[in-house]
C-alpha cells in the first residue's frame, strides 16, 4: 500500500525533527501546504493527457482533500481558470467542497486563499482565477456557463445525475485542455456505472484503509468489525462498484424514471398536494436501529410523491417522536402512520407526548417487509409514484429489498424503506383521512 512522503517521514520521528528544525517559519508553512508531500500517489492526478478523472473510493479515503487540492493547484497556476464546483445540492457544494475541513478554503495557504462570496456562489483567487458553485438538484443552472475545469463531488448521490453531468460536460469548452474530476463513493447508479467503464475516463480506485494515518484511532478496526466482508462494507469501505441486487423489488433505473424536480400544482384548487402523510418505522430498542420517517403526499394528478426522508439514527424514543412531530408540522400532514408491532401502546404514547394533536394511526404488520413492499413497487412500475428530488439512503434500502423476503441493502434493517411502504400504502392502497396538522 503506497503512502505519502509525510507518512514515510512520520515513521522516522528523529529524521522528521531534524528536517523540520532546520527550516524557517515561512519554509515550514510552505512545506505544510505542499500537496505532493502529503498526498498518497492515488490522490494525485494521473499521468497522461486525460479528459475525465474518476476517483471512486471508500469513505474516508481522502477524495474531498484530493479534489480541493486539484482545484487549488489549477487556480494558483492558471489566472484564466474558470472552474465549476458541483455537488448534489448547492448547500453541499458550500459546506463540503468549499467550507468543509478538507475543502478549498481549508487547504489554501493564507497568502493565496481565495475570497468567497456565498451570495454570488463564487470563489476568486488573488491572481484572478474563479470557481463557481452549483447543485445537481438544479441541473439547468449549469446551462450557459463555460469552464476550463470542473470538480463533481459525490456523483453517486446526485439527483438528475445524467442531466446535470451532460450540462456540466457541455460547459467545459474554455482553455487549451478542459478537464473534469469526479469524486464519489461507488453506488451502482447509471452515471457512475457508465463512467467507470468509459473509454475516455481515467479511473482511480481506493479503500478507506489506505488513509488510516489520517483517521480517528480505532475507526478502521470498528468499521472492519461491523462491516468487513458485507455488501455495504465492500462498497463503502473497499470502494467496490457492486452491481444491482438480483431479484430486487426496485432497480435504480426505475427510480430514476420516477424522479421529478417539483410536484405539479392542481389547477382547480391551487393545492400541490391533496393529502400528506408521515410514516414511521420505530426502532425496536432505544438508541438501536434507525427510526425510518418518510413523508409522502397525494398530488392533484392522482400520483403519489415522496417529498422527504426525515429518518433519524441513534435517537431515544422521545427524540424520534419529536422528529416525527416536526416532519408532520413542516409538511402539513393529515396523518401519522406508525408501525406498532414493537410496542404499539408505547409508540402511540411517545408520539402523543411529542405532540398531543398528532393524528396517529397505528398499523400492524402481518407479512414480512418485502411482501408488504411488493404492491408498492408495482405502483412505481405503473408510474404512479414519484420522488421529488433524491433520497440516497432511502433508495439504497429500496434497492436492497428482494422478492421473497431477503434484504441485501445497507444496515441491518430497511427502516427507511419500510416507512416508505407504510406511507404509500396509506395514500394509494388505503383509506383517505381528513385531519391536517397546521402551524399556528
Amino acid at each position: 500500500m503506497a503512502i505519502s512522503d509525510m507518512e514515510w517521514l512520520a515513521e522516522d520521528e528523529s529524521l522528521r525533527e531534524r528536517l523540520m528544525s532546520g527550516m524557517s517559519e515561512s519554509e515550514a508553512a510552505l512545506v505544510e501546504h505542499l500537496w505532493d508531500l502529503h498526498a498518497r500517489p492515488a490522490q494525485l492526478p494521473p499521468d497522461g493527457d486525460w479528459r475525465i478523472w474518476l476517483m471512486m473510493a471508500g469513505r474516508g479515503f481522502g477524495k474531498t482533500r484530493a479534489g480541493a487540492e486539484w482545484v487549488r493547484a489549477i487556480a494558483e497556476r492558471e489566472p484564466q481558470a474558470r472552474i465549476a464546483l458541483v455537488a448534489a445540492t448547492l448547500g453541499e457544494a458550500r459546506s463540503v467542497m468549499v467550507e468543509g475541513p478538507s475543502g478549498v478554503l481549508a487547504v489554501a495557504p493564507w497568502w493565496r486563499r481565495p475570497m468567497f462570496a456565498p451570495a454570488l456562489r463564487r470563489l476568486t483567487w488573488p491572481n484572478g482565477a474563479v470557481a463557481l458553485l452549483f447543485g445537481a438538484a438544479e441541473p439547468d443552472s449549469l446551462r450557459g456557463a463555460q469552464f476550463t475545469h470542473g470538480w463533481a463531488d459525490e456523483i453517486g448521490k446526485w439527483p438528475f445525475a445524467e442531466t446535470a453531468w451532460s450540462n456540466l460536460e457541455m460547459g467545459l469548452r474554455l482553455g487549451r485542455r478542459p478537464q473534469l474530476l469526479a469524486t464519489t463513493t461507488p453506488r451502482p447508479v447509471a452515471l457512475v456505472r457508465r463512467l467507470a467503464t468509459g473509454a475516455d475516463v481515467t479511473v482511480t480506485r481506493g479503500r478507506t484503509l489506505e488513509n488510516r494515518a489520517n483517521l480517528a484511532e480505532g475507526f478502521i478496526a470498528a468499521m472492519e468489525a461491523n462491516y468487513g466482508g458485507t455488501r455495504l462494507g465492500r462498497q463503502e469501505l473497499d470502494g467496490e462498484l457492486i452491481e444491482e441486487v438480483s431479484g430486487a423489488l426496485w432497480r435504480r433505473d426505475l427510480i430514476e424514471r420516477c424522479r421529478v424536480a417539483h410536484v405539479p400544482g392542481d389547477m382547480r384548487s391551487g393545492a400541490l398536494l391533496r393529502r400528506v402523510v408521515v410514516a414511521v418505522d420505530p426502532p425496536a430498542s432505544a438508541g438501536g436501529d434507525a427510526c425510518g420517517i418518510v413523508v409522502a403526499g397525494l398530488g392533484g394528478d392522482g400520483r403519489a410523491y415522496v417529498i422527504a426522508d426525515a429518518s433519524v439514527e441513534g435517537a431515544s424514543p422521545e427524540g424520534w417522536a419529536r422528529a416525527v412531530a416536526a416532519a408532520a408540522m413542516a409538511h402539513g400532514a393529515d396523518r401519522v402512520v406508525a408501525e406498532a408491532n414493537n410496542g404499539g401502546a408505547m409508540v402511540e404514547s411517545v408520539l402523543r407526548a411529542a405532540d398531543a394533536a398528532l393524528p396517529v394511526k397505528l398499523v400492524h404488520a402481518s407479512r414480512g417487509k418485502a411482501a408488504r413492499a411488493e404492491p408498492v413497487a408495482a405502483l412505481y412500475e405503473a408510474g404512479r409514484v414519484a420522488h421529488r428530488g433524491a433520497f440516497p439512503a432511502l433508495e439504497d434500502q429500496m434497492c436492497g429489498l428482494v422478492a421473497g423476503g431477503a434484504y441485501e441493502g445497507p444496515g441491518r434493517s430497511p427502516d427507511r424503506a419500510d416507512a416508505l411502504v407504510w406511507a404509500l400504502t396509506e395514500l394509494m392502497l388505503g383509506k383517505r383521512g381528513e385531519a391536517r396538522v397546521r402551524g399556528m
